[in-house]
């Protein structure tokens, strides 16, 4: 039996919500150097908020320092190279390249775009930041269980579909599960919500770190004219989440639709400047996504010495099946790790992110350690 959510999922204490650091007000010290206001305290352990610690790029540092002097001008040529390069690398016109404040700026516009429309589809557990600003605007949503397996129930999604119905909205690989869509499975339904008149989105910020990037994706069907909005990042991969730049590759007539809804003008200088140096730095692409990778095994070895389990990862974190998130959060917490709490009712789900490699290990030694206690 199908159940419709119209509801904004239960959020969980700890220190990210939805996307956002949860501190309404944080003490500095005003003296501090600048660079230490950024990125992990002191002697802590970040493998909390899916960020690329062995980015920017060298190629992007160097962009970023010849052009700080920049800054006093808006991005507006440094906008269209960089979507002109997005677009020549994907086979669309630059007219269908949305670029953006990150990926998040283009998601929220969307959902607030469509949302005048109609409902929104959207599974149960996924990075629902974007979901949550339209529903505080107005957006009706219609939240999916997931499948026995924690992936999406396309199934039951699709069962959903009606003219009332403006937009599906999937994140692939997922987040927090880590797991990737079966690319068949994806396709059938993107042909199913085509045939409904309902505008598919895919939000692709993992894309790069799976294992079959190209087979995964669904940018073949944008540039086949189908009514699709996929969205990427310069946050994962390119390790440059601070700078905020992210695109989506549509229709003509999508693009256009969501930057009426958008609030920048397409990015920073030092974002566009950075992305722009090393979009196609294949060098350190492989070096990060082969550190990705090497982090990602230490915790899935840790797991396994632990006794524990864990969801199969397309990702930079691993979503870790543990007796209590929350209760293993304050744990880590008290040795200066920093992992993320309960997402909401799946309160014994883990999901710790690939940080620095010694920052993995002190994970990989704690965690059998505090399993041990807990059970």
């Amino acid at each position: 039996m199908m159940q419709d959510k119209k509801r904004a999922p239960a959020r969980a204490p700890g220190l990210v919500q939805g996307g956002a650091v949860n501190v309404p007000f944080l003490q500095t010290d005003r003296d501090a150097p600048v660079a230490s206001l950024f990125g992990p305290l002191p002697g802590q352990a970040r493998l909390v908020g899916n960020e690329n610690p062995f980015g920017p790029a060298p190629s992007a540092l160097k962009a970023l320092a010849e052009t700080a002097g920049s800054g006093c001008y808006y991005a507006d040529r440094g906008v269209f190279h960089l979507t002109s390069m997005i677009a020549e690398r994907h086979g669309v016109t630059p007219a269908q390249v949305v670029l953006g404040a990150g990926s998040t700026e283009i998601l929220c516009a969307t959902a607030l775009a469509w949302g005048q429309k109609g409902s929104i589809i959207c599974p149960s557990l996924f990075w629902d930041a974007p979901i949550l600003f339209a529903e505080r605007k107005g957006v009706a949503c219609i939240y999916v269980p997931l499948a026995a397996d924690m992936n999406f129930d396309l199934e039951a999604m699709a069962g959903h579909l009606s003219e009332d119905v403006s937009l599906v909205h999937l994140v692939n690989p997922n987040n927090p599960t880590g797991m990737a869509l079966d690319n068949a499975a994806l396709r059938t339904f993107a042909r199913t919500v085509a045939q409904s008149g309902t505008t598919l989105l895919v939000d692709e910020a993992y894309n790069e770190l799976s294992d079959q990037p190209e087979e995964s994706s669904l940018v073949d069907l944008v540039r086949a004219g189908e009514d699709v909005i996929v969205t990427r990042t310069f946050s994962k991969i390119y390790g440059m989440a601070g700078l905020r730049v992210g695109y989506a590759l549509t229709s003509e007539e999508n693009a256009a639709r969501i930057r009426s809804y958008m609030t920048s003008f397409g990015g920073n200088v030092a974002g566009i400047s950075a992305a722009i140096a090393c979009y196609n730095d294949q060098a350190f692409l492989a070096a990060s996504l082969a550190s990705i990778r090497e982090g990602r095994e230490m915790i899935l070895d840790a797991v396994a010495r632990a006794g524990l389990t864990a969801l199969p990862s397309q990702t930079n974190f691993v979503f870790v099946k543990v007796p209590d998130a929350d209760a293993l959060d304050r744990a880590m917490r008290e040795r200066n790790i920093v992992i993320r709490g309960a997402f909401g009712e799946w309160t014994q789900y883990s999901r710790v992110s690939v940080g620095h490699l010694h920052d993995v290990a002190r994970y990989a030694e704690a965690l059998p350690n505090i399993i041990e206690l807990m059970v």
